[in-house]
Parts: C-alpha cells; sequence; structure tokens
C-alpha cells in the first residue's frame, strides 16, 4: 500500500503470536463487540442499543448522558463473558462513528453530552472562550479512547470536516490559518497516531468496567465508513462498497488526498497512505428502514420479526411498487435542507409490503446516481458492487441493489464489516500479522454474491422518471417551507 505523505505504523515491539482481538464497533444505532481470531472468525460476539438521540434542545443532536461509553461497556463485558477465557485478549481494535464531538474537561470527563454527527455545530467552528471548563476537543474515537487507556490520543484517520488536519499528511496543520477557521487551538487537541498502532493500554479502572484485561494494549482504527471498507477488503479500483447503514454511501479506493470533482470526497482509509473516495449519500438511510418497521411492529403477533414479515411481503410485490415511489430524504443533505421524505403514489392497492419495497427501491435509486455521478468523476467504471452493514442482511435489499445497479452484488461473510475491520487493525498493532494486506488476506472472506434478476429491465426503464422527481419536488418542498420555489434542483 501507497505511505503518501502518512506515517507508517510502527511495528510492535514485542509481536505475539497467538491470541484473540476484541473489536469494538461503537456505531450510530448501536455498540458491537466481537471476539475475533487471527483467520477472521467471530468466537463471541454481544450488542447493545445506543438510546436514541436528544433532541430537546433546537439545535442539537447529542448522545443523552454518557451513552457511548455506557454502550460499550455493556457490550465488551457481554462478549468478554460470553467468550469467557479474557487471558487470551491479546489487543482490542476501536472504531466509532465519524463527524462526532466531544467537549472535554481537563481530566478527560464530558463538559456535555457526546454531539451526533447530525449536530449542526460539529460542522462549524468551535468558540474555545465560550465555556471555560472545556479543556480538550475530540472525536468520539478519542474519548473512547481515553475512557479505556487514560490518555489524551487518538487515531489520525478518524478526522475530517471542521479540523485543522493536513488532507497529504493527515496529521495537524501547520497553516496558523487553519486554526483560525476552525476555532480549535492546537493545544486543546489530542495527539495523533496512525491506524495500527498502539493508543495504549486497558486501565485497571477500564478493566473493572469492562472485562477487558488491564494491559491489553488499544490499538487506532480510522473513521467507522474506513473500517468498514477494510473489513469488507475494498481494495480494487474497479469495485464500489455500497454501505448499508444509518449514513448511506458508496465508496472506493483511490490514492491521491483530493477529489477530481463534486462527484466524491476523499476520506482517510484505515491504512496508513491509504485514501477512500466517498459518493454522496443518504442521510438516515437504514434508519428510515427502522423507522418503517417500527411504525408497523405494534401490528404483528409477539415473537415475529417485523423485518423477516416485511422482507417476505415485499418480495411479492412487483418491481416499481405499482407506482409508488419514496424519496429518502428523511433528514436532509446539507446542501438542499430544505427536501423531506416522501411517498408518492398511493392508489389504495399498496400495503405495507410495497411501503417497504419502495423505501428499498428509493434507497437503490438514489445511490445508483451517486455512484453513476462517482464512475464519471474518477474516469472508471466498477464491475463489482460489494454491499456491507446492516441492510446486507436483507436479501431483497440486496437483489434490488443488483437490479437497479445492474451488476452482481456481494456481500461479505462477516455481517459487521466495520468489527472486522477494527479486527484487523488490533490484529496488525499486535503483530498476529505483519501488515494490513497479510491481514486482509487471511481475516476477510467474500460471502454470497447475488447477481442482477429480471427486475433489472424494470428498474432501467424506471430509472429516468425516479431520477427527474426532485425537478418536481424541489419546488413543492421548497415553497412549503416560505422558500423561493424557482431555485434549480440539484441531482448529482
Amino acid at each position: 500500500m501507497a505511505t503518501g505523505g502518512v506515517r507508517p505504523a510502527h511495528r510492535p515491539v514485542r509481536p505475539v503470536s497467538r491470541g484473540v482481538v476484541l473489536a469494538v464497533d461503537n456505531g450510530s444505532q448501536s455498540t458491537k463487540v466481537s471476539v475475533v481470531n487471527a483467520e477472521g472468525r467471530v468466537l463471541a460476539q454481544a450488542s447493545r442499543p445506543l438510546h436514541a438521540y436528544d433532541v430537546s434542545v433546537p439545535g442539537r443532536v447529542v448522545h443523552p448522558g454518557d451513552d457511548l461509553w455506557d454502550s460499550v461497556v455493556a457490550a465488551c463485558g457481554a462478549a468478554v463473558a460470553a467468550y469467557g477465557r479474557p487471558e487470551e485478549i491479546v489487543a482490542v481494535g476501536l472504531c466509532t462513528i465519524r463527524y462526532c464531538r466531544a467537549l472535554l474537561d481537563e481530566r478527560g470527563g464530558l463538559v456535555e453530552p457526546v454531539m451526533s454527527w447530525m449536530d449542526p455545530r460539529v460542522a462549524g467552528p468551535f468558540d474555545a472562550a465560550a465555556d471555560p471548563r472545556v479543556r480538550w476537543v475530540t472525536t468520539s474515537s478519542g474519548y473512547v479512547t481515553h475512557r479505556f487507556t487514560g490518555r489524551f490520543v487518538d487515531t489520525r484517520a478518524n478526522y475530517a470536516g471542521a479540523w485543522p488536519v493536513d488532507q497529504e499528511t493527515a496529521d495537524w496543520s501547520e497553516d496558523p490559518a487553519d486554526y483560525v477557521r476552525t476555532g480549535l487551538p492546537r493545544e486543546m487537541l489530542f495527539d495523533l497516531v496512525s491506524p495500527g498502532e498502539r493508543l495504549g493500554v486497558v486501565t485497571e479502572a477500564a478493566s473493572a468496567a469492562t472485562g477487558v484485561p488491564a494491559g491489553v494494549p488499544v490499538v487506532a482504527t480510522a473513521n467507522d465508513k474506513a473500517v468498514e471498507a477494510l473489513g469488507c477488503g475494498l481494495r480494487s479500483p474497479d469495485t464500489v462498497l455500497l454501505s448499508l447503514g444509518t449514513y448511506i454511501a458508496s465508496m472506493t479506493v483511490g490514492t491521491s488526498p483530493f477529489p477530481r470533482d463534486d462527484s466524491h470526497w476523499v476520506n482517510f482509509g484505515s491504512a496508513p497512505g491509504e485514501y477512500l473516495y466517498e459518493s454522496g449519500g443518504i442521510r438516515r438511510g437504514m434508519w428510515t428502514v427502522s423507522w418503517f418497521r417500527d411504525l408497523v411492529a405494534g401490528g404483528l403477533p409477539p415473537g415475529v420479526r417485523p423485518e423477516a414479515v416485511l422482507d417476505d411481503e415485499a418480495a411479492a410485490v412487483p418491481a416499481g411498487c405499482g407506482g409508488l415511489v419514496a424519496l429518502l430524504d428523511w433528514l436532509a443533505p446539507p446542501d438542499a435542507p430544505w427536501r423531506r421524505g416522501a411517498l408518492l403514489g398511493f392508489d389504495g392497492s399498496q400495503g405495507r409490503g410495497a411501503i417497504h419495497r419502495a423505501i428499498l427501491e428509493g434507497i437503490a435509486m438514489t445511490m445508483a446516481r451517486h455512484v453513476e455521478a462517482m464512475e464519471r468523476g474518477l474516469g472508471r467504471s466498477f464491475s463489482t458492487v460489494l454491499v456491507s452493514g446492516g441492510g446486507a442482511r436483507s436479501d431483497v435489499m440486496t437483489q434490488v441493489v443488483a437490479d437497479v445497479l445492474r451488476r452482481p452484488a456481494r456481500r461479505t461473510a462477516f455481517t459487521d464489516a466495520a468489527g472486522l475491520g477494527a479486527a484487523v487493525c488490533a490484529a496488525v498493532g499486535v503483530g498476529l500479522h505483519p501488515g494490513f494486506d497479510a491481514a486482509v488476506d487471511a481475516m476477510v472472506r467474500e460471502g454470497s454474491e447475488v447477481a442482477p434478476g429480471p427486475d433489472a429491465a424494470v428498474y432501467r426503464d424506471l430509472r429516468p422518471r425516479y431520477d427527474a422527481l426532485l425537478a418536481h419536488t424541489d419546488p413543492l418542498l421548497r415553497a412549503l417551507q416560505g422558500l423561493d420555489p424557482s431555485a434549480e434542483a440539484r441531482v448529482p
């Protein structure tokens, strides 16, 4: 892998030859923790849901209380207990949500709850003088790292957006203007290490809380999307990864730290010197699927999984849902804040299966548009689509993706790709594998592949009509909010 201007990860002084790693995937809706061996096999696993975001204060979206750390503690304790041999754990790989922001006091305690990536404040400059209690400003990974290790250290690969980071070196900028622009003095920021480097070791206090033995190294990963890409084995430029999570995006690999056009942006990868090209996406993507599932769950018999019922009913609905279409802006994109989610085309014949399928089709149609824009911008085509995240567990969703994008959709053998990516980083960090390529080869295995079916022709004909919808709905939605309806719709 290219190293570019980023310092390579340090090799461990005393590499280990055996043992298991604890992979922590602290996501937007839950924390999943897995015990993984050097061959990538999951030996034990636990998950704990996060609480609903606190939106009681206008303009703020936060994780209530100490929710991130509490969920990590609970999931780690359950996974370690399920495995039963904590003395065999040789490293913790820590992956958390990107774009969050934590304000800490001198000792590293929260001054206020961690800001979600949906909180408008994370995109703007920080006012260092607003609250004298704030001594440190960091990401979610920096905060959880501190809780595990007691150190003020973070991964350099989880800094994107309003941070004074040099995109080429993945280090703090040497330009004073960047600190003025972001409002973040260097002395309020953590020190940075590369993915695969040690952040510190588990403290006695963290051990008592989580069940992970004290002294176990905690290894840096990257932002959650990059770690997911690593866990999917995304390494070829002719492959695109469709991440079907709370935020849905398509990604591919590259070597330049700068985008070629506005069809994509460049994110730090999960190995030193690696970059991830990421398209526009759908905010609250699979969250919308969960939202609809929860709406209808009350009408189902006890013990019946709503997801299974909806998938079965959606599979029986013809492609196109009888003219029902879903626009997926349940959370508007930053460049079009007037947009809202919409379901159009009801005629009384559609049931909940049709609504569920329309949402899945809307996801696939929207992301096909983003994928094709990225292909044009990069001057390359993608022959294969990898699918990961919660949506990849649905056979119906995976088939719709293959049909709409008209190319094979392949899943990974392990559905929690971010967790597996965290395990890869941990294995590299303690020397279970000599490097990232070797670790991916040994630990990441391909899952099932779904080929495009007969419905691909139906979606090919529906695509132009779906792509034209924004030109009609944007003026209406702008007018409903008292804005100028004549502004031109922006379509990728």
